[in-house]
């Protein structure tokens, strides 16, 4: 069991952002594709649960300060730091080995993925701001390879909404961070990580608004793009933005008042949000399925000038 929590399976809702491809690429209804997609997403369940092992080795003394990161296997002293180095080995190999086996471009965004991930624990990670653009730019390489291993065209909107979206989970979840150590100077939140003593959350509210602003209007300018419209022969994605708006305003509620400890929280247990994100997909995938049959029945029973 402590080796099934060092993996963090909670966390690979993350890699879930392989299936834009596939959904926004109308392959959705292509099993073929479905299935190489599944297989993308358990390699990357591998690469990102060995990453998950090697960050809590090099972070097992900032570890033990955190109240509830105290209980990790290795913080803990459950799995010994030898034995987590070489399962984190094992997962690192197998998750680049069926990168390999797939196809050989999604292999070089699954490296690229994992290297950056490397960089980040041991660098980025110390690093004011750019700790979450690197983590942005983790979500937009997983978008990426789940286009990549299914040959789909990369769309720039595809990584400038994934982006600005990733930045606002990022700073959110450093307001998370900050939430779990209370207020006061004395609070222990330098000492878990150095970022934090420099983050305070009047900036990070700051931060939090400016990029959920930015990730609604990214969306908004996607839907209403000529490529889109060409694409999925309509422009009715517009008409999911409240659905859009709800689930960050929701996500930023939920962590202004402290209620939940990171993004996942907020998808695996807030059911307003699930309802909102269930809403969506079903929305979006009548727009980009069934998006020209219904403006064309809704030309026949709308009246073409209304008074």
């Amino acid at each position: 069991m402590a080796y099934l929590r060092l993996m963090r399976p909670g966390q690979w809702t993350k890699n879930l952002f392989l299936f834009a491809g596939l959904v926004f690429g109308r392959l959705l209804t292509d099993w073929h594709s479905g299935l190489i997609v599944v297989l993308a997403f358990a390699c990357f369940c591998l690469l990102s649960s060995a990453i998950y092992v090697f960050n809590d080795i090099h972070d097992r003394a900032e570890d033990r300060l955190h109240p509830t990161k105290r209980t990790r296997p290795v913080a803990s002293g459950q799995v010994p730091v030898p034995a987590a180095t070489l399962f984190g080995l094992v997962l690192l190999a197998a998750g680049l080995g069926g990168a390999f086996w797939l196809d050989r471009g999604f292999l070089f965004v699954a490296a690229a993925y994992a290297l950056l991930q490397m960089i980040y624990t041991w660098w980025l990670k110390h690093a004011t701001v750019l700790d979450v653009i690197a983590l942005g730019l983790g979500f937009v390489l997983r978008a990426v390879a789940g286009a990549v291993v299914v040959h789909v065209a990369i769309s720039p909107w595809l990584v400038i909404c994934t982006f600005t979206l990733c930045l606002f989970l990022g700073f959110s979840k450093r307001r998370c961070e900050l939430n779990s150590f209370g207020t006061g100077p004395e609070n222990g939140a330098a000492r878990h990580r150095r970022t934090l003593a420099e983050y305070t959350p009047e900036l990070l509210n700051h931060m939090t608004t400016l990029t959920a602003g930015i990730a609604v209007v990214s969306f908004m300018l996607y839907a209403t793009d000529q490529r889109t419209l060409e694409v999925f022969g309509t422009n009715y994605l517009l008409y999911t933005l409240p659905l859009v708006v709800y689930a960050i305003f929701r996500f930023a509620l939920l962590v202004e008042h402290g209620r939940v400890d990171g993004p996942t929280a907020v998808v695996l247990r807030d059911r307003p949000f699930q309802a909102a994100i269930l809403l969506w997909g079903a929305a979006v995938w009548v727009v980009i399925y069934r998006g020209r049959a219904v403006q064309e029945w809704l030309s026949e029973v709308l009246p073409h000038n209304p008074p």
